[in-house]
């Protein structure tokens, strides 16, 4: 079972090509849904240009080859419950890593909870704490909207978790029992309050489809992506001769993350702006028990040393609101969101800086122009 998106879409290869980015005339937005037969998807295209460019920003995905960690240990007279390391899957996996975290902390019988972290699967674990009549408090140096969390894509997608390789058999259960979790919860915040919309999916390749144990006939993530078929070429329009199609939700990180601190507030949760750079600081907080949500951080401060970063960059388009669907190929993808049309494509393990790379941005320009032109 492979669960890197790189990975996954090896088999989905799609080739940018070495023509020049050519600016795309200011036509009418209605009037570039591609020319297609009776019977073929009516999208329109997304219109890209250096000139509709409004930001580029890049962020690190905290990714560990064994998957993510959650675990407890005992540090001095507190009890910490792990729930970090999630790759590039944090919002996908958030409520799902938070339940295990939660039932983790339930067992303990203590009622007083300091979470570290502000980020989503910091908050998601906080909220569903409070919904276990916990008190809880959360510790964080960095708030929404500066947290790596803001900086992801939100497609839900669990991919770029673990390296296949790395991972035992009780991991993938805990892995799939998190996904699943997730799933069904994430659907009670569909709509525009908390920024969750469902969305079609076309994943496209130049050869055919990789069958695996997730996304096979078998797959367990064939019941979690509904409407999952391929479809002939007469169907569509795009420049692949192989394209699969699925709903997927899309989260928009800004919207969510401060509706979540929204509800933690409401609850009666407390945050406390605070950085922690030693292990023993954690010992002199009032609560009995700290569940650690720090992402990188973990690797410093727990001594963590398989945490590494997964550098992603993300170039925004000023947004299209015909634009209501996602297309996934190798090193390419498209996310329609309300503060812009996304396009991402980067995975450079163990980079550590946060400044954008300018020939990666004119890669995936380049890609995805050619693409959107290609539409036949």
């Amino acid at each position: 079972m492979c669960v890197n998106r790189r990975d996954a879409l090896k088999g989905v290869a799609f080739t940018a090509g070495s023509i020049l980015l050519e600016g795309c005339s200011h036509r009418r937005s209605r009037s570039l849904v591609s020319r297609q037969a009776p019977g073929r998807l009516q999208l329109p295209k997304v219109l890209v240009s250096p000139e509709r460019e409004i930001r580029t920003i890049a962020g690190l995905r905290p990714f560990r080859p064994s998957g993510f960690r959650v675990a407890t240990e005992k540090v001095g007279d507190k009890l910490c419950v792990h729930n970090y390391g999630h790759g590039g899957a944090g919002i996908t996996l958030s409520w799902g890593t938070a339940r295990l975290a939660s039932e983790a902390v339930r067992t303990s019988g203590h009622r007083q909870v300091a979470v570290a972290g502000c980020g989503v699967v910091g908050l998601s674990t906080a909220r569903l704490l409070q919904q276990m009549g916990m008190d809880v408090t959360i510790y964080a140096k960095a708030l929404p909207p500066d947290t790596t969390s803001n900086v992801a894509g939100g497609l839900w997608d669990p991919f770029s978790v673990f390296d296949d390789d790395r991972v035992s058999s009780a991991f993938r259960e805990q892995f799939m029992s998190a996904v699943r979790f997730a799933h069904t919860y994430f659907q009670a915040f569909a709509g525009d309050e908390y920024g969750v919309h469902w969305r079609p999916v076309y994943l496209m390749s130049q050869t055919p489809m990789p069958e695996t144990d997730m996304l096979g006939p078998q797959g367990f993530l064939r019941g979690l992506l509904p409407e999952m078929r391929d479809l002939s070429q007469e169907e569509h329009a795009f420049p692949f001769p192989y394209v699969r199609t699925f709903r997927s939700m899309l989260i928009e990180p800004h919207p969510y993350l401060r509706a979540l601190m929204r509800d933690f507030h409401l609850a009666g949760g407390r945050i406390v702006v605070q950085e922690f750079h030693e292990v023993s600081e954690l010992t002199r907080l009032a609560q009995p028990v700290v569940v650690n949500c720090t992402g990188l951080g973990a690797r410093a401060l727990f001594g963590d040393d398989e945490m590494l970063p997964i550098k992603g960059q993300l170039t925004f388009l000023l947004p299209q609101e015909e634009i209501d669907y996602i297309t996934l190929a190798s090193n390419l993808y498209m996310f329609p969101r309300r503060d812009g049309i996304l396009l991402g494509g980067t995975f450079v393990r163990g980079d550590w800086s946060l400044e954008p790379d300018p020939l990666a941005k004119e890669r995936i320009l380049r890609g995805h122009a050619e693409m959107f032109r290609g539409w036949s």
